[in-house]
């Protein structure tokens, strides 16, 4: 029996189409729950819009029914190794550089789940035994992995700040969930966590039973196994003793992306090496590092002046993160808003009065712009009616023009004001909230910016 929600056959033609053959022997309920369903059927399937308090999945747990979700019917089907990877920021770029990493050192590896193009119950189907899988897990999908048969071999949390507080009661839920994805390790497994992050004290109380590796850009306490930073270069601590491993010239590339990038990197090293790529192999890919796909994405790039597309920046620090990256490459025209996840906008409202001018700051207005707004004005910082837009193409034909209004108007000490088109500057979207008041979710948001934005600004 397939219970597809409250969506009706029309919306659902196109899904049900894709079962083929299968589809006739399917018994479908459409545009409604019914209790009886949970209390007769042995599994239940739930997707990420499914309330962790729906009253249809207290029912099924009452009478005993097996709850899953992609990621524990994955872990009960794979055949391979698998370096699972899951925090608030930066897991995408960990899984991708990752997946790289392996490989170009010389290891099989195939990237599924969220940020790639190959869904986690596709992934299980094309693994074979000597073929690793890297995969990125969502809290939500963690939420039922300790109940799976496998556990991640090399399990990586990258960091974890405030985010998806409309799901968690507050940030000790949201850590729990994110804590599934070593629940189930032994201690033949490993588990990789980041020193310079508040939460990883929360995260040993949890006592892992798996081996346990650290990262940290600035060194690590005695006794922690790991990698660490010291004058640009990276070292690698084991019990046997601590070794730099890949020099501060090797290192020199990474600068530019951002100390979050570095963090990144990092944890992608170290779980790489844990799987078996040597360190001067690891060395050996940081200039071929790929850009990833709506983070801090680079679509156009021309004498100086450049368009980011970040739209998978969907919590206030990763906004903050982009601002402070792409501030050292000149001047930023952020475009920033969208939906909330009962998140605090005091620090981004911080770090946008401190680094930018309010005609620099562009607004797509949604219940989190309302709310970054509101902080901004509690700083002085002002906001005019003119810069809150209600759609994107909008904000970018506004910044197209400005370039020539800027540059050609008044006299005098007007006419001396420095021309945006005549200097450095990055057009920045990194929204910093989620996407779905005027969006499918930020990839439809990242893939329609990347559109809008290379019509527009081709000749910059």
């Amino acid at each position: 029996i397939f219970d597809l929600g409250l969506r009706d056959k029309k919306a659902l033609a196109p899904s049900i189409k894709a079962l083929g053959p299968l589809a006739k022997k399917i018994k479908f309920v459409l545009s409604e729950h019914r209790e009886d369903d949970f209390k007769s059927n042995d599994v239940i399937v739930v997707n990420p819009a499914v309330p962790r308090d729906s009253r249809y999945l207290a029912v099924a747990r009452k009478y005993g029914k097996t709850i899953v979700n992609d990621a524990r019917s994955f872990f009960d089907a794979v055949p391979s190794p698998v370096i699972a990877v899951t925090g608030t920021r930066g897991k995408t770029t960990t899984v991708n550089w990752t997946s790289f990493i392996l490989n170009t050192g010389g290891k099989k590896a195939i990237l599924g789940g969220n940020s790639s193009d190959v869904a986690l119950l596709n992934l299980a189907g094309k693994l074979k035994q000597d073929t690793t899988a890297v995969v990125e897990l969502s809290s939500w999908q963690l939420e039922l992995l300790p109940g799976a048969k496998r556990a991640p071999g090399i399990a990586v949390v990258t960091n974890l700040y405030p985010d998806h507080l409309n799901r968690y009661g507050g940030m000790k839920d949201y850590a729990l969930a994110k804590a599934g994805i070593f629940g189930g390790q032994k201690r033949a497994q490993a588990l990789v966590l980041n020193a310079d992050n508040g939460w990883t004290r929360f995260f040993l109380s949890r006592k892992p039973r798996s081996k346990i590796y650290f990262f940290s850009a600035r060194s690590l306490p005695d006794g922690k196994q790991g990698v660490f930073t010291k004058n640009g270069a990276l070292f690698f601590r084991t019990n046997g003793g601590t070794e730099e491993v890949i020099s501060a010239g090797a290192m020199e590339p990474l600068k530019e992306k951002g100390e979050h990038n570095l963090a990144n990197f990092m944890a992608a090293a170290l779980a790489s090496h844990l799987a078996g790529v040597a360190w001067a192999n690891i060395a050996r890919t940081i200039h071929d590092l790929p850009d990833i796909k709506y983070r801090e994405e680079v679509v156009l790039r021309k004498n100086g002046r450049s368009v980011v597309n970040d739209s998978a920046a969907t919590s206030p620090d990763a906004t903050v993160a982009a601002i402070r990256r792409f501030s050292r490459q000149g001047r930023i025209i952020l475009i920033t808003g969208g939906t909330d996840k009962n998140l605090d906008f005091k620090p981004l409202a911080r770090e946008i009065k401190k680094m930018l001018p309010p005609e620099q700051v562009c607004f797509l207005n949604g219940s989190a712009t309302q709310k970054l707004i509101a902080e901004l004005r509690k700083t002085d910082f002002k906001v005019p009616s003119r810069q809150i837009f209600e759609a994107l193409p909008d904000i970018l034909v506004a910044i197209k023009n400005s370039e020539y209004r800027i540059e050609n108007r008044g006299s005098g000490a007007q006419k001396r004001r420095p021309s945006i088109r005549h200097s450095q500057f990055t057009v920045l979207f990194s929204p910093g909230a989620a996407s779905f008041e005027k969006f499918k979710n930020e990839f439809d948001r990242g893939e329609r910016f990347n559109l809008y934005s290379q019509k527009l600004f081709k000749k910059i």
